[in-house]
């Protein structure tokens, strides 16, 4: 997330300060990671953060209330582990410099939710920002980074997604080198997510630091369009479009999380949005309140068969391979040699698509079993191409597999 009021000037200087210290301090030494990468998102995380539904309107009742529905939902079953607050959990540091919550948000501490989190067989994660300050206003971890990495172990915390705000003349390669060091010398395995908004293009730099990394700024719960820094969900898709070859396991791009169940958008909409983000091989982190979410939402989030997709072992994302005015056909190679293909129309009447086996490399005279991914239809020994008619902002996705006896 970013600022949406001016910097002021006291706080750009504690920042500069502060990011110059650690710099002097720990010097280039800062770019050798002596540690390798923990092996901890081989596919693309699934959770849950309270940012895009709650803002800073956070606590621990709330948090426990969302990780129990994330049980209770069906969730945590679909593949959903991460429980992670986002900015506003911070209030201030004690006298030796520790981060410490929101006593009144949070009375019973970080290390009694985090325990509750593990309680459920889920994981618990935090948010902190390589500036002086959070977004939001709170303490940052500049100048902290290795303590409150200690903290953070010492809570239990799982994942940390670490923001931009206030960073100053901060390289964000070594910044966030920085922290990966921090972490890795925790004691603690923790998934660092990287929240850079793709201004450095960190998928050319990030994979030996992060498990992931945002590609663009903050999604915003819309079909398309801009809100200050926040993009709507197709402009989003298209800035990471050409990303692909940037993007592997342990090692992903993050297009943001998803707006699905919070209401800017169609339920046709959503639909679509979490197709695509499952064929970009994106981190699935839901943003609604999951313990009121409705029938339809909880049906798109934890489709099985598009969630296989998005969590397929090959960890290949896939691609746009063809485009005509509103209409477009989205690959992805699977494991074992099967595709996932997406037909989209971006526009506002119904259209007959259909993809084609030499589009996505298989012979036109193959045979193949196809399933349709949201209808649970299977067609079987399909050759040459298949397709239908796809509703306006909507999408038929299919799982093709060579018939190979």
């Amino acid at each position: 997330m970013m600022l949406s009021w001016l910097r002021p000037t006291l706080l750009a200087l504690l920042t500069c300060a502060a990011a110059s210290a650690v710099q002097a301090q720990i010097g280039h030494e800062t770019l050798k990671l002596d540690a390798p990468k923990p092996n901890l998102a081989p596919t693309p995380p699934m959770g849950w953060n309270s940012w895009n539904k709650f803002k800073c309107d956070v606590s621990e009742k709330l948090i426990r209330e969302q990780a129990d529905a994330m049980v209770g939902s069906g969730m945590k079953a679909a593949g959903y582990q991460y429980i992670v607050i986002d900015d506003c959990w911070q209030k201030s540091r004690d006298a030796d410099g520790n981060i410490q919550p929101d006593p009144e948000r949070f009375p019973s501490g970080m290390k009694a939710l985090a325990d509750y989190v593990h309680s459920k067989g889920l994981k618990f994660g935090l948010y902190s920002d390589a500036g002086a300050l959070t977004c939001g206003g709170r303490p940052g971890s500049a100048g902290h980074e290795f303590q409150d990495a200690r903290q953070y172990a010492k809570w239990g915390v799982d994942y940390l997604k670490y923001d931009w705000c206030h960073t100053g003349p901060r390289n964000p390669e070594a910044a966030y080198t920085i922290m990966a060091k921090a972490l890795r010398e925790s004691g603690r395995d923790i998934v660092l997510s990287i929240c850079e908004w793709g201004n450095s293009r960190p998928g050319r730099w990030a994979a030996p630091v992060g498990h992931l990394w945002r590609t663009t700024g903050d999604i915003w719960d819309a079909w398309k369009g801009k809100k200050e820094w926040s993009h709507g969900m197709l402009d989003i898709l298209d800035m990471n479009a050409d990303l692909w070859s940037e993007a592997g396991p342990n090692g992903w791009n993050d297009p943001d999380m998803l707006e699905v169940g919070n209401g800017g958008m169609t339920h046709t909409e959503y639909v679509s949005h979490f197709s695509l983000w499952a064929m970009l091989a994106a981190p699935l982190i839901a943003g609604n309140d999951m313990a009121r979410m409705d029938e339809p939402t909880r049906r798109i989030l934890t489709n099985a068969e598009v969630i296989k997709v998005d969590q397929d072992p090959l960890g290949r994302q896939g691609r746009r391979i063809w485009r005509q005015g509103d209409l477009e056909v989205w690959v992805r190679p699977l494991a074992g040699g099967d595709r996932a293909a997406v037909l989209f129309n971006r526009g506002d009447k119904p259209a007959d698509m259909a993809v084609t086996w030499e589009q996505i490399d298989l012979p036109a005279r193959l045979k193949a079993d196809v399933l349709d991914l949201w209808s649970g239809k299977k067609t079987p020994a399909v050759a040459g191409r298949h397709g239908g008619t796809v509703a306006p902002h909507g999408v038929l996705m299919f799982r093709i597999s060579p018939v190979t006896h």
